[in-house]
């Protein structure tokens, strides 16, 4: 008996790339890797492909280690680099601290230290806000430093930018850990390898993500420097993130970096992000959508912009999205690798009609 389609294919909205569904290259690769047997628990020969690759991309001592979900591989990647006195500096708008359920800090006993941003973006200035204290039995001590790229509002740190943090980090003793739940779409909008803004860049441990570019439940902790990550392979486990199957995650992600499918999606989903925004201040600059205001820049996939909540609301009817902070009528549009040019406008059209009622 057949399996019932229950959702409407050409139904896509700008919510959440996470709502896109799998990428059919990525399914291909989950089927060319099924039938027979593999040695499980990473022992298998895609995992031990996975781990070259990844070497390729981000130098030779690249450690990877598949997991579920981004974040099992913050929590994974985060503890491994701390004692348990230890804490984390990271933007407030950080994803560990808003929208983890506290993760870090419930399940493994992380303690974070957020300083807030205009942007999403750490700088030395604002790492330095909470870099003290070293050797005061009072106070958790600051050893390590998160960023996410691209960040939770949408904007993107420069491989110089993030240079500048890790020194600062590495000049007091701290690890630089990087979120890159959206690392691809930050690849294709830098127009750079990925060592660039990780590796070479000063990143000691980086949680690689998979889920928002078009894969089923895979992602990664890549260590960069074993210096700065300790016992993982054991924690993976105890924190319940050791896949046993793990040859079909593994095999989603060496689909991504296969004939550059990682690249492609991201870079399509940023075009559309382009084509968007571009619609949009066109309106504005006519005057055709008087009301909307763009809130932050939009480099990679993701727009944020303000306007009033009762529009939104009506939109929301029609097109489903997020609000981000309803108090200032702050909404979050974010586009997906399967995002389409006609989803693009059709979508500016329902803006345009909502607001000129």
């Amino acid at each position: 008996m057949p399996v019932p389609t229950l959702h409407d294919p050409d139904r896509r909205g700008f919510a959440s790339d996470n709502y896109a569904g799998v990428h059919p290259e990525a399914l291909a690769a989950i089927a060319a890797a099924n039938g027979g047997h593999e040695i499980a628990y990473g022992e298998d020969a895609y995992t031990a492909r996975l781990r070259e690759v990844i070497r390729t991309h981000f130098g030779a001592a690249a450690q990877t280690f598949p997991v579920f979900n981004g974040t099992g591989a913050n929590v994974v990647g985060l503890t491994s680099m701390l004692p348990r006195w230890g804490a984390v500096i990271a933007a407030s708008t950080a994803h560990i601290n808003t929208d983890e359920a506290g993760a870090p800090e419930r399940v493994m006993g992380l303690k974070l230290l957020t300083v807030p941003t205009p942007d999403g973006k750490l700088t030395p200035e604002l790492v330095d806000r909470e870099a003290y204290g070293w050797g005061d039995e009072h106070r958790a001590q600051p050893l390590a430093v998160s960023i996410t790229q691209t960040t939770e509002l949408g904007t993107l740190y420069t491989p110089a930018e993030i240079r500048a943090i890790a020194d600062l980090a590495h000049s007091h003793g701290m690890a630089l850990h990087l979120d890159g739940a959206r690392l691809w779409n930050a690849a294709a909008a830098l127009d750079v390898p990925f060592g660039a803004f990780t590796t070479d860049a000063g990143v000691d441990v980086l949680s690689l993500g998979g889920t928002k570019n078009g894969l089923l439940g895979a992602e990664a902790v890549v260590v960069l420097d074993p210096s700065h990550a300790d016992g993982l392979v054991y924690l993976r486990k105890l924190t319940m993130q050791l896949a046993s199957k793990m040859r079909f995650a593994s095999a989603q992600l060496l689909s991504l970096f296969d004939d550059d499918l990682g690249l492609r999606s991201a870079r399509h989903a940023n075009a559309m992000t382009r084509r968007l925004r571009t619609a949009l201040e066109a309106g504005l600059a006519d005057g055709s959508l008087a009301g909307l205001a763009f809130s932050q820049p939009s480099p990679a996939n993701a727009i944020f912009a303000t306007l009033p909540t009762a529009v939104a609301d009506r939109i929301r009817e029609r097109v489903r999205f997020y609000d981000w902070d309803r108090s200032r009528g702050e909404v979050r549009w974010m586009t997906a690798w399967d995002t389409t040019p006609e989803d693009v406008d059709n979508f500016v059209a329902v803006i345009g009609e909502e607001l000129r009622r």
